[in-house]
């Protein structure tokens, strides 16, 4: 079979000369500044953009969300875009402790219009940007690197022109080299630095320089690269905040971000899930929760991540893939067995821990319940589940503690009828084939009469008669026995009929419900006299009763 031969069409990406690396050896140990471009970036990649409407609720979200920096629009494109932020700041949706920023070409009617977007908004981020990458500067503007670089600093300063004194204390700017992940490393440091300077910067003035994987074009150890060389060579370091901007497009955006963060990187654009261009932005969710499982603050709030999908869903008509990290609808669900009996013994052992014991559960990064998940969807059964999955649905959902030893007989009612439906099955149809095949069965052995009498006078109080109609197999029998207890007369007289004889080798007994709702539950093993063993499953608001019914269900599973 042919293989795919890139034949020269493709190139890596050029090595960064960095010498004595060190985010290899770095570690997380704090939350970055989030700045949320879901309004923006995120919204543009809509095949239904926003309203003004949903973008104001979308707002209202990432704030309570706990982002500190959102960009809302660029305001000089549409009235729309404008209009939302007048309405931001004329309604006063903008806590004093949130900064918006807005986006902009350097163009002077566009600066003068966005700067009049801002009017009345006590902070904000000038975010301008142009590209700077080989391929650009060849196809889209057909300018040399000097050139280029003369249209970042023709930004800045029509900016400079376009502010007053006032505007200068409550804006800050922010540049981006766009499609700095395929710009040649020593010229994106050169651009940044021009801009820096005509800027000019303080500990009180920082600069945002964002370096975009506008594409991602390389593994993220190259991106990492990128940001420490480019840390280590941009002068003022102390008065430059650089931001990461990751896109997907090689599937590895959380990767590179995570290690643009090693790298020094101090600020981190993305938006809810993932949303953006092509195969989307950073998702800043994965990225935040990725340092909780860690045990770092992400100062993030995501502990009620349904909601806060169901609101990223309607906002945005986007789906979420069942996949997705920490959000999607199986990522806490098991279908294998060994999976399943795993995170089955784990969370019964977690029962008795204290709440905030480390957690330790396999196959589960974190406590669902952290992040409102719950656990009642952690195992799904189907035909290639194992034998305690289906067990570990009865006992959380109806509380039927069944023993181990009985789960292989389950597990393989439960394989063969999902082998059949050639799907998943619910939890209620797990229900109804348990109930089917152990509480309802009559195919052998039924009771149409029963009547049990304490033995009075004797030494051994415990002494029971036990009177029975039953049909077996069609042929009726009227049958009694004395025994120790209702379950031992009853088998005793099962031998007055043409059942197989038997032995009870194991028992096991609890109940469910609480007050006058209570019921017995009874699980009996039997084993007959060429030694094969059969579960019975039997229910009752007596034990004795329970423990007859138990019988009666193993001897119609022969």
């Amino acid at each position: 079979m042919a293989g795919m031969n890139p034949n020269g069409k493709y190139a890596p990406i050029a090595d960064i000369p960095l010498q004595m690396r060190k985010w290899p050896s770095a570690k997380i140990t704090k939350a970055p500044i989030w700045c949320s471009v879901d309004l923006r970036d995120g919204n543009q990649a809509l095949i239904n953009p926003m309203g003004i409407e949903t973008k104001l609720a979308f707002f209202d979200l990432l704030v309570k969300l706990g982002f500190k920096e959102i960009e809302v629009g660029f305001p000089a494109a549409s009235d729309t875009e404008y209009d939302f932020i007048r309405r931001l700041i004329e309604e006063d949706h903008i806590p004093d402790d949130v900064t918006i920023q807005v986006l902009c070409q350097s163009r002077e009617k566009l600066v003068e219009k966005t700067i009049e977007s801002l009017k009345g908004c006590k902070k904000a981020i000038f975010h301008i940007y142009n590209s700077t990458s080989p391929a650009q500067r060849k196809y889209t503007f057909n300018k040399s690197k000097e050139e280029i670089k003369q249209i970042a600093i023709d930004g800045v300063k029509c900016i400079k022109r376009c502010l007053s004194e006032e505007d200068r204390k409550r804006i800050r700017l922010e540049y981006s080299p766009e499609s700095f992940s395929m710009t040649e490393i020593d010229f994106a440091v050169e651009i940044c630095e021009a801009v820096k300077n005509e800027w000019g910067t303080s500990k009180d003035n920082k600069i945002i320089l964002n370096l975009p994987t506008t594409v991602e074009c390389s593994t993220p150890n190259v991106y990492a690269d990128q940001i420490e060389y480019f840390a280590n060579h941009i002068t003022d370091r102390e008065n430059v905040i650089i931001s990461t901007h990751c896109h997907n497009d090689r599937g590895t955006g959380v990767a590179s971000c995570e290690m643009g963060l090693l790298a020094g990187a101090d600020r981190v654009e993305g938006c809810l899930f993932g949303n953006g261009e092509r195969t989307g932005n950073l998702d800043i969710v994965n990225v935040a929760l990725n340092m909780f499982s860690q045990g770092v603050d992400p100062e993030l709030d995501f502990r009620d991540i349904p909601t806060i999908a169901d609101y990223y869903k309607k906002f945005t008509e986007m789906e979420i893939n069942p996949r997705t990290p920490y959000v999607g609808e199986l990522v806490f669900t098991a279908f294998s067995g060994s999976h399943q009996d795993a995170i089955r013994k784990g969370m019964v052992a977690r029962a008795d821990m204290a709440e905030n014991a480390l957690w330790d559960v396999p196959y589960l990064l974190i406590d669902p319940h952290d992040i409102g998940r719950e656990y009642e969807g952690i195992i799904r059964i189907n035909s290639q589940s194992g034998k305690g999955g289906s067990a570990y649905i009865l006992e959380q959902k109806y509380g039927l503690n069944l023993p181990k030893a009985m789960h292989p007989a389950l597990g393989d009612v439960i394989k063969k009828a999902a082998d059949k439906a050639q799907r998943e099955l619910k939890p209620e149809e797990i229900y109804e084939l348990f109930v089917k095949q152990w509480i309802t069965n009559k195919s052998n052995l039924e009771v149409l009469d029963l009547a049990e009498t304490q033995l009075e006078g004797k030494s051994d109080s415990s002494q029971v008669s036990c009177r029975a109609v039953v049909n077996w197999k069609g042929e009726q029998f009227a049958i009694g026995e004395k025994g120790n207890g209702p379950l031992d007369a009853f088998s005793a007289a099962l031998a007055n009929t043409p059942a197989p004889k038997f032995n009870i080798t194991a028992f096991h007994e609890h109940s469910v419900g609480t007050g006058n709702n209570t019921s017995a539950y009874a699980y009996v093993q039997i084993t007959l006299e060429n030694g094969s063993t059969f579960w019975g499953v039997g229910t009752s608001t007596s034990v004795g009763r329970a423990g007859i019914n138990a019988v009666v269900s193993a001897l119609n599973q022969i």
